[in-house]
C-alpha cells in the first residue's frame, strides 16, 4: 500500500514541478517583462528549487561520447560507443566501444587491457560510475554491468537471488575471457569474489587481477550505521517493512521490491544536514548567478536522486548472507549448492581499496579479502587507503582521478605485463625455453 501511496503523490506533484518549472524561467528569461520586476531572481531561483524538489527523478545516461588516449599530453581524442554484449533480464554488460582512424591509435588500444566493472545492485544506477568508467577508458578496454530497475522487469521474467547475481557475474567474466581484470565497487565486492572462488573451484575462467574497493566482506569489521542496522534488525523485520510490491502502472506490476524512494530516504537520512545545507547553496548560487556551481549541484542530484527498485529476494539474501550470517567469512555459504572457497583462488592478483572517511563501508571491510584468499600469494595482493576520501571519493571525483586510479591503473598494468611475459615463453618437448 505504501508503494502505491507514494505514486500518488508522485503524480499529484508532477505538474505542480512542471508549472514551477515553467514560472521560475518566467522570471528569469532576459525576454520575459517579469524579469526586470521586483525580487525576480530570488522568486526565479525559489521555484527552480521547488521544481527540483517535487520533480521525478529517471536514470541518467552515461553520456560518455570521447575519451582522452594516451595522456594529456601526446593522447589522442577518440569517439565512444556504448554498446549491448550481453541483455539478460535483471542486467545488461555494457561494452565502451572506442573508435579512431589513427593507425598507430589503434595499435595502441588494441594492446590495453581488458576491464569488467561490476557495479552495485544497491539502489543507484550504473551511471553513478561515470567517472569510474571515463578513467579507465583512457587506459583500457571497459565492459560494466548496467542492472535493471525491478519495477521493469515483468514478473513473468522469474525471481533474482543473490545467487543468480553471482551467476551473472560468471558470464560476464566467461563472455569476456581469462584476459579480463575485474574491478568491483562497494556491494559487489561479496558477490564477485564469490563467483571468482566458484570458478577456482571448479575449474573456470579466472581474470587476472581483481580489484575491490569499499565493500563489506566482512562487515563485523568497524561497523558503520548501515551495517548496524542490518546487523540488529531481524530478517522477518526487513522482509514486513521494506518490501513492497510493484504498481499496476509499471512493466513489473505486482513483483516484490525494495523500493527506491525507500532507499533514497534512507540515503537521506544518513546526513540531512548535508543536504539542507546543498540544497540551500543552490538558491544562493541562483540568486547570485553562480552557474557554474548550480550546474555542479544539478549534476550531483540528478545522479544522487536517480533510484531503482531492488528486487526482494536479492535484497533479503543480501542482508542475511553478508551482514547477519557472515556467511563468505564464516565459510558456510553455499551457492547452489557449492560451497564458496576463496582459498581456492590462484593465479590472480587481488587489490583492496579503501577510504579513509568511509561512512559506509567501515575500515578493514574490505581488506579482509586479503586474508580470505589465502592461495594468493602474499607478494600478489595489496592494500591501498584514500586517504581524506569517503565512500563515493574511492570511485568518483577528485581523490579518485588523482589518487585512487593512478594506483588501480599501476596494478592492472603490472598483472597483464606479468602474463603477457609468461605468454612469450614456450617449452619444447624436451623441455628447453624458447622465447618467441
Amino acid at each position: 500500500m505504501l508503494y502505491q501511496l507514494y505514486e500518488a503523490q508522485r503524480a499529484l506533484l508532477a505538474p505542480f514541478s512542471e508549472f514551477a518549472s515553467a514560472s521560475s524561467k518566467l522570471y528569469n528569461h532576459p525576454l520575459s517583462p517579469f524579469t526586470h520586476t521586483p525580487m525576480a531572481q530570488r522568486i526565479s531561483a525559489g521555484l527552480d528549487l521547488m521544481h527540483r524538489l517535487a520533480k521525478d527523478y529517471e536514470k541518467p545516461a552515461f553520456a560518455i561520447q570521447s575519451v582522452r588516449v594516451g595522456g594529456p599530453a601526446s593522447g589522442a581524442e577518440v569517439a565512444v560507443q556504448e554498446q549491448v554484449a550481453i541483455e539478460k533480464p535483471f542486467c545488461r554488460l555494457l561494452r565502451f566501444k572506442r573508435f579512431s582512424d589513427d593507425p598507430k591509435v589503434l595499435a595502441a588500444m588494441k594492446a590495453q587491457p581488458v576491464v569488467l566493472v561490476v557495479a552495485p545492485l544497491s539502489g543507484h544506477h550504473a551511471t553513478l560510475l561515470r567517472d569510474t568508467v571515463r578513467s579507465l577508458l583512457q587506459d583500457h578496454k571497459v565492459y560494466i554491468t548496467d542492472w535493471t530497475d525491478a519495477r521493469m522487469v515483468p514478473v513473468d521474467a522469474g525471481p533474482f537471488h543473490l545467487d543468480d547475481y553471482v551467476a551473472y557475474v560468471q558470464e560476464f567474466i566467461a563472455h569476456i575471457g581469462p584476459q579480463v581484470h575485474v574491478i568491483s565497487v562497494c556491494q559487489p565486492t561479496v558477490p564477485v569474489l564469490a563467483a571468482i572462488s566458484l570458478n577456482a573451484s571448479q575449474g573456470a575462467t579466472l581474470p587476472r587481477t581483481m580489484t575491490m574497493m569499499g565493500g563489506p566482506i566482512d562487515a563485523r569489521r568497524s561497523p558503520t550505521a548501515v551495517n548496524n542496522l542490518a546487523m540488529n534488525k531481524s530478517h522477518e523485520w526487513f522482509q514486513n517493512n521494506v518490501i513492497h510490491q510493484v504498481p499496476m502502472n509499471y512493466p513489473g506490476a505486482g513483483r516484490s521490491v525494495y523500493p527506491g524512494f525507500l532507499q533514497h530516504t534512507g540515503f537521506v537520512a544518513m546526513n540531512p544536514d548535508r543536504h539542507m545545507s546543498s540544497h540551500y547553496d543552490y538558491f544562493l548560487d541562483l540568486i547570485r548567478g553562480d552557474g557554474d556551481s548550480a550546474e555542479s549541484h544539478r549534476q550531483f542530484y540528478d545522479e544522487y536522486n536517480a533510484v531503482l527498485d531492488l528486487p526482494a529476494e536479492y535484497y533479503l539474501d543480501t542482508i542475511k548472507t553478508v551482514f547477519q550470517d557472515f556467511a563468505l567469512v564464516n565459510g558456510t555459504w553455499k551457492v547452489r549448492g557449492q560451497l564458496v572457497r576463496p582459498q581456492d583462488i590462484r593465479g590472480v592478483r587481488l587489490l583492496t581499496v579503501e577510504g579513509e572517511l568511509d561512512d559506509i563501508s567501515g575500515a578493514g571491510q574490505t581488506r579482509a579479502a586479503l586474508d580470505l584468499c589465502s592461495g594468493i600469494p602474499a607478494q600478489h595482493k595489496r592494500h591501498f587507503d584514500v586517504l581524506g576520501a569517503g565512500h563515493y571519493g574511492i570511485f568518483s571525483g577528485r581523490r579518485w582521478r588523482e589518487v585512487a586510479y593512478p594506483e588501480v591503473r599501476r596494478f592492472i598494468a603490472q598483472g597483464a605485463a606479468v602474463v603477457s611475459k609468461s605468454a612469450t615463453k614456450t617449452t619444447t618437448p624436451q623441455g628447453r625455453k624458447r622465447t618467441r
